[in-house]
This record gives C-alpha cells, structure tokens and sequence, in this order.
C-alpha cells in the first residue's frame, strides 16, 4: 500500500519553533516529528510515500530527499497554494494508484497506531473511507466523531462545546481511503476532509467508517502538547525505534557524548550526539539535551528541551523552558517555567527570562536584563561588537569561523584598499582557527595581510606603528576564561581602536556591506619581515643599557609559558642580567590558567625570588602587556603599590614631568608628584584612554593600577616587556632595592567593591546621585568620584559592559575605606527602588 503523508503545515501555533521551519520537520528528542512517521511507516511495511508539502517545502525535501538512504521511495506534491487537507492529497492523485486504497497520515502528529490493523479493518468492512480515531480525556480542540456498534460512522462534531460533547472519540487525521473517493474533489480548491468530503460521503450514504485505535497518539499543536509529546516519548510511553544507546538510569546518549563524572543526571533524559556535559550540572528529566550543545560547569536543567548546538553558560539555570538551535544561554542566565527561546538567541549573563515569555529568533539580550514579555520584533539590547577588551565571546558559541571572517571583512572594508594590516595571536588552538578566518575576510576586502605569527601583544602593536602597515589584529585566548577568545584591533599606531572605528566595523559587519576586492585588487598574505630585529633596535634604543649591564641584576622571570621567551631573553642577554627563567618554554595548554593555578605559580616566584636572593621577580601575562612583580625579599606587591613605585622612580629621574593614572588610582601619586614638583593626569578606568593620554607627547610614564604600564617615549602602548626593564633600569640608576623603596611609600588603604544594578536602572542612579551630591565636590570623567575630605573619596562607576556598579574608596584605614564601599554600595541599591 502507498501512503500520503501531508507536511504543508505551517505550525503558526507552535511559533517561534516553526519560524523558519515548516511544522513537521520540529524535532521531537531526536529526530523531527516527520522522521517518527516515516519510521512507523517503514515498520508496517509502507516504503512507498508520497509527502504533500506547501510552506518551506524545501526545507523536508531537502532533508528527506528521496527516501533511498531510509530504505524508502519518496515523492513530493508540492502546493503553490494551501489547499487544505483533502485538497492537497487531490494535488498529489497523479502520484496514487487508482486500484487499490491509500493511507493518509499527517507528519506532525506523533503515534505508534498498528497501521495494518487500520487497513485490515478498512478492507474487512469494505469501506470507502475508514477514520481512525482516538479516545482522549478533553475533545473539545479536535473533531469528534460518533459511530455506531458495526463501526459505522453516523455524526461528525466540529470541535464541540461541553455541552455539545456525547464521545471522546476523535479525529486523528490518520485516513484509509479509496482512490474513487478523489473524483469528489475538485482540483486547484481548497478542500478538508472534515468539513467537506466526508460529510458529503456520509450523506450519500457512502460506506464510512471508524476505527478506534489503541496505542499513542498526540497532535502537536501547541508548545504545551510539543513538550507532552517529547516527554512521553522520552519516558517510554510511545512504541516507536530505540532513541539511541542507553546506558542507564533512563539516560539515552548519541555518538561521543562525554558527561563529566561529578555531573548529576537523573533520567529519563535524551544527549544528542557529541553533547558535553560538564562538571557540577544537574539535569533533572525528563529532559532532552541535542546535537553538540554544551552544558557548562554547574548549570542546572529541569524538564527541558534544549536543540542542536547551544551553549549553556557556567551556573544557568532552566526549568521547564524550550530552547532552539545554535542558542548561547551566558552564565547565570535563569529561564523560567513555559518560556520558549527560539533559534540563534543570545541570553547575556545573569539575564532573566520569566514563565511563558516567547524570544523570536536572532534576539540578543542585555546581561543582566529581566524580560517579562515576549519579543517579536527588532531585538532587545545592544547591537555591538566591541566591550571592554575587543571583540569577545565564547569559541565556536560566538565566535566562529564565519563570524570571524565576515570580522575581518568589515575592519578591511574601513581601510584604503592596498593597505597593509598587521595580524598576530597567541599559542593556543582557538586564536589560530579564528585568526586563519580573520585572514581570509581581510584580503577579501582588497587588504594586505602581514602575518606576525605568534608574538607578544607589545611586539605587534610596535610593528603596527613603526612599519607601513594601517592597522593592526591580535587573537588571543583570554586570560580570565579558557573557552573565551578576546579579537583585538589596532589602529595605524598600534593603539587600541578609537570608539568611532570600532562603531563604524559595528556598523558594516550588521550591515553586511563588505567591499569585495576584483581579481587582482584581492589582497596579499605574507608574513611580516623582521618583525622581532625591528623591536629589539627600537627597545634597545630607548634605554640605558649600560647602567643596567654595569648593575649586572639578578633577577627570576616568569614567561607564563607564552612567546614572551622568544623575545625578552634576548633583550635581557644583552643586558647582562643574570635571569632565572620560569616557564619558559611556549605551552599552548598552560595558557589560560585557573586562579588558583595562577596564584600558585605567583607564590612560586616569590618564594624563589626571596630564598636566592634575587633583586626581584616578574611574571609576564600572556600577552606580554601586564607585568606581576616580587621584591627581593619575596614579598608580592600590589598592583598599587608597584605603580607607586614606577611613579617615585619616574619622577625621581625626570622631576616635574607628568605621569597618567586612572581615576580610580590612590591619591599617594598626587603626594609622589608634588614631592618632585610633577604632575599627574587622570583618566577613565580605560586602558584605551590611558594609551591615548600616551600618544599626545606630554607624559612619560603611564599606569592603570593593574599590572599595565606605558613608556610613550618607546611607543605610547601598553607594553609588560619594557616596563621590567625599565624598573631594572631606574633600579640600578638611583641604587636603591626594591623591597627599600616599597618601605618608604607613604600608606594608602583603598577598597573596592560592586553591586549589582539592571541596564534600565543605571541612569537612573546616575542622575540621583548626582542630584544627591550637588553640593560636595565631584568629578564627572568616569562614573563620579565624591571627594570626602583630603584622604578620602568614594568613585562610583557604572560597569561598561555588565549591569552593576563599581564602588572604589580611598580612606585613613582600611576599615575605613572598606565601610565607606559598603555604605555606598548600600546608596546604590536604595537608588534602584
């Protein structure tokens, strides 16, 4: 027997799933609805099919094709317009017998009916049109049909009211029908079986019949039904093909599945192929968790559905939500009961989702956000590139190797075509996938490309400055998140990118109005000549070697297993500085360390540095930018203190020039410059602003507080490898040892602290506080910073890229500074209310 199943639904009830999908190809555990028919289709011995399709028709072709690959002969009637259920099988009668009965069955139902019982009792009866039907609990959504003792259909009831309702048994859609029953339908109209055909049928008296099917039958018609459907399936309570291999507990798991072994899963639950578990998750079933998704450390899922390729962020939590394909949930994301995320949504971290709440596709989400209602259109939230530290996200979640190179494409199409742009990256597997993606959109655009390979940031940025080159990229591994690639760009000086660049990149990779270069305007690869010779010469150049070799230092470097150790040992040879070298051989694995992997390896350094008393200790990070200093008597010293002593030594050698400090930085650098009759310069809690401080030509050193340093004479970026030798430098100019030097600091105590604040609220508490503090003196260049008295002040900040606050106190003490964060940390909490 040929069977027709009808796959034109559109699914508008199930929205957003079935935007840009037609109904029948929604995934049901593992494989779509469609694919559950076909496959009891196959079990009953019908392999010859013929599918009825109409919106997004291509889409099921395209999947099913043929039929060969699933031991079946599939044929397609495709509908220019709807034709209604009885309609569209008329549409397909070129492809059905005309002597024998056909089987009808809709693919986006999901049942496990004996299909040859159906058509035994059709053939017994001799029927025209044989029904099957289902008892359900509540009729009143679907046609009801009454029959009489023989099976003899007598009455049909359109979706009845209660009070119209006299059986439970109803339409399933599922039809044997007679090929002569077509000649009562007209071509090209829109017909239905319910309302038209079978109706007239039982009027003429025609020989009609029911069937009353036992088994498992759900029509998913809605996101409530979608999930009954897959949890039944997944719980057992449908007969169809073994979901997968199960290895237990009510866990079915695909090919290369890899659960972490402090994961705890309490089943039933469904992981699709090459679906990671990772450590702490709890998966409470029944759930289903698809094709490549990650599930990152500690998030907990209750009764979910989650579809191919998602990523499911550090501590997360979901409970009874929907989530589509290629989904990136962000840490500490919670989506509650009956929310439905659809396809290629971004959740940004600690974002809200509430019970019932619909996202249509290619929404993204603010962090920290709470969404109450459903979005259809436009997308919530800010639609940029560029944070705190480039182009971030998550490798192969948000950045991809098409992202990347539609990046690279858009950075490219800012620039003169034929110019030369500078690209580099760090050790690690991740930079260099993305890094290759970047290269491929930048000569698209008609650019040049020198490729640096792998070298420290500062080497990069030099050779952006000094060669021809417009413009620079760096692709690193973050040091905070190993699974995080921060994309970097540098403009011709080797800066960090101006805020109007990086919004026009922002502006043509939405867009998409890439330039793209013809034939020979296409640009060039190569790698970048003398990129190493041509820093050491400006480096060299820029200090005092030989006070520096006449002091001979001791000293222990850590190389944080990256390309720094290509570079500084030869500079520090030079130098005749005797070098303790820690981890120094480039180490992809060793690039991104936990915190407390680093501060581990931190105390080594200054163990090693106190016990042979060495002058001092450094490690660099892995970029080279940012420098971790010990005395020489071991003691670890704070970013702070450390910037302080730059500072002394700075001023001491060059009295009444001016240094840059952010804002946030202690007030013991105003003392240091007034004592040497210096000036300090303050900027935003940037380091893109301390660097373009840098570039005007008037400071001589620059500090961030954090372990970043700049000597513009040099070049005016960031660079960890000039800052420890200068320190050596000035060291052995003034005679004097680190750990003396740190012991006549004048004493600060600052505190710092946070509090978390929505996206909506931040004005807000902006504007009150400055209304609050109208009449005690303020400063507006980052956040504002209420001066208390000479000693102490309080900088309230609101985070560029988070939704919270950053509260940073200066005080007599540190208690004193610790209750004044507290106690404005308190304000700004009152302030959201």
């Amino acid at each position: 027997m040929k069977a027709v199943v009808m796959a034109g639904g559109e699914g508008s009830r199930l929205r957003p799933l079935t935007i840009g999908r037609p109904k029948p190809m929604v995934t049901v555990v593992n494989k779509p609805v469609m694919a559950h028919i076909l496959d009891l289709l196959k079990r009953h011995g019908i392999t010859d099919v013929v599918v009825t399709v109409q919106y997004l028709a291509d889409m099921i072709q395209d999947f099913f094709g043929n039929g060969h690959g699933l031991g079946m002969n599939i044929e397609y009637a495709v509908e220019e317009i709807p034709l209604g259920t009885a309609g569209s099988v008329k549409n397909a009668e070129p492809f059905l017998p005309r002597d024998e009965p056909f089987l009808i069955i809709s693919g986006d139902a999901l049942t496990d009916f004996n299909l040859e019982e159906i058509i035994a009792f059709h053939r017994e009866r001799g029927a025209k049109a044989t029904l099957t039907l289902y008892r359900v609990p509540n009729p009143l959504e679907y046609g009801v049909i009454i029959t009489n003792a023989e099976g003899h259909i007598t009455q049909f009831q359109e979706k009845p009211s209660w009070g119209e309702v006299i059986s439970d048994t109803v339409n399933t859609g599922i039809y044997v029908i007679d090929p002569e029953v077509l000649d009562l339908i007209e071509p090209g109209r829109s017909v239905d079986w319910s309302k038209d055909v079978f109706p007239r049928l039982l009027e003429e008296g025609e020989p009609i019949f029911g069937y009353v099917a036992t088994g498992y039958w759900c029509d998913i018609g809605n996101v409530q039904e979608y999930m009954r459907a897959s949890f039944d399936l997944l719980s057992g309570k449908v007969n169809l093909e073994p979901l997968g291999e199960h290895i237990g507990g009510d866990i079915w798991v695909g090919k290369n599945v890899e659960i972490a072994p402090d994961a705890h899963l309490y089943g039933p639950i469904y992981l699709g192929n090459e679906v990671k578990i990772k450590g702490g998750v709890v998966i409470h079933g029944p759930a289903v968790v698809r094709d490549y998704t990650v599930v990152d450390n500690r998030a907990h899922l209750d009764r979910v559905i989650i579809w191919r390729n998602c990523y499911i962020g550090e501590a997360a939590e979901l409970r009874g939500a929907i989530v589509g394909r290629q989904c990136s949930l962000k840490a500490k994301t919670v989506v509650f009961e009956g929310a439905v995320i659809g396809d290629n949504n971004i959740i940004g971290e600690g974002a809200v989702i509430h019970p019932n709440v619909k996202l249509w596709p290619s929404k993204e989400i603010d962090p920290g956000a709470t969404v109450r209602s459903s979005i259809i259109w436009g997308s919530r939230g800010r639609r940029q590139l560029f944070g705190r530290f480039g182009v971030t996200g998550v490798v192969n979640v948000d950045l991809t190797p098409e992202f990347a190179a539609k990046l690279g494409a858009a950075f490219a199409a800012t620039l003169p075509k034929g110019a030369h742009v500078t690209i580099n990256r760090d050790p690690h597997r991740s930079p260099r996938m993305l890094k290759r993606a970047i290269i491929s959109g930048l000569p698209s655009a008609g650019v040049h490309v020198w490729d640096l390979r792998n070298l420290p940031i500062p080497v990069a940025r030099y050779y952006t400055r000094v060669s021809e080159a417009v413009g620079g990229v760096h692709v690193r591994l973050s040091p905070f998140d190993q699974r995080v690639v921060d994309i970097r760009f540098f403009d011709a000086n080797g800066l960090n990118l101006s805020k109007d660049a990086e919004r026009n990149i922002e502006r043509i990779f939405f867009r998409e109005d890439f330039r793209r270069a013809y034939m020979d305007d296409i640009g060039l690869i190569s790698y970048a000549p003398d990129a190493v010779e041509r820093y050491i010469e400006g480096f060299m150049a820029a200090i005092n070697a030989d006070v520096i070799r006449s002091a001979a230092p001791r000293v222990v470097v850590d190389y944080a297993s990256a390309p720094n150790s290509e570079v500084l040992p030869e500079i520090l040879d030079q130098l005749n500085v005797d070098v303790i070298p820690l981890n120094a051989r480039i180490d992809a694995n060793r690039i991104a360390l936990l915190p407390e992997e680093f501060q581990e390896q931190l105390r080594q350094l200054a163990t090693i540095t106190g016990a042979l008393g060495m002058d001092l200790g450094v490690r660099l990070d892995v970029g080279g930018e940012k420098i971790f200093v010990t005395d020489d008597t071991g003691r670890i010293l704070d970013h702070q203190i450390i910037s302080a002593v730059m500072a002394e030594l700075v001023l001491r050698e060059e009295p009444g020039a001016t240094i840059a400090v952010p804002v946030d930085a202690s007030l013991v650098f105003d003392q240091i410059a007034a004592a040497h009759g210096g000036r300090v310069i303050r900027t935003k809690v940037d380091v893109q602003a301390l660097m373009a401080v840098c570039a005007d030509g008037e400071v001589v050193m620059a500090a961030d507080c954090s372990g970043n340093f700049a000597f513009p004479r040099f070049q005016p970026a960031i660079d960890g490898l000039m800052a420890m030798v200068r320190l050596l430098e000035m060291l052995a100019v003034h005679k004097v040892r680190l750990s003396e030097l740190v012991d006549t600091l004048p004493k600060f105590y600052i505190a710092e602290g946070r509090v978390n604040c929505p996206w909506e609220a931040k004005g807000t508490v902006m504007r009150l506080l400055n209304e609050q503090y109208k009449n005690v003196p303020l400063e507006r260049l980052d956040g504002i910073k209420i001066h208390l008295s000479e000693q102490e002040w309080v900088l309230v900040r609101p985070d560029p890229d988070q939704p919270l606050f950053h509260v940073v106190a200066e005080a007599a003490s540190e208690q004193q500074a610790k209750d004044l964060v507290e106690k404005y940390r308190r304000i700004v909490e009152g302030l959201q209310e």
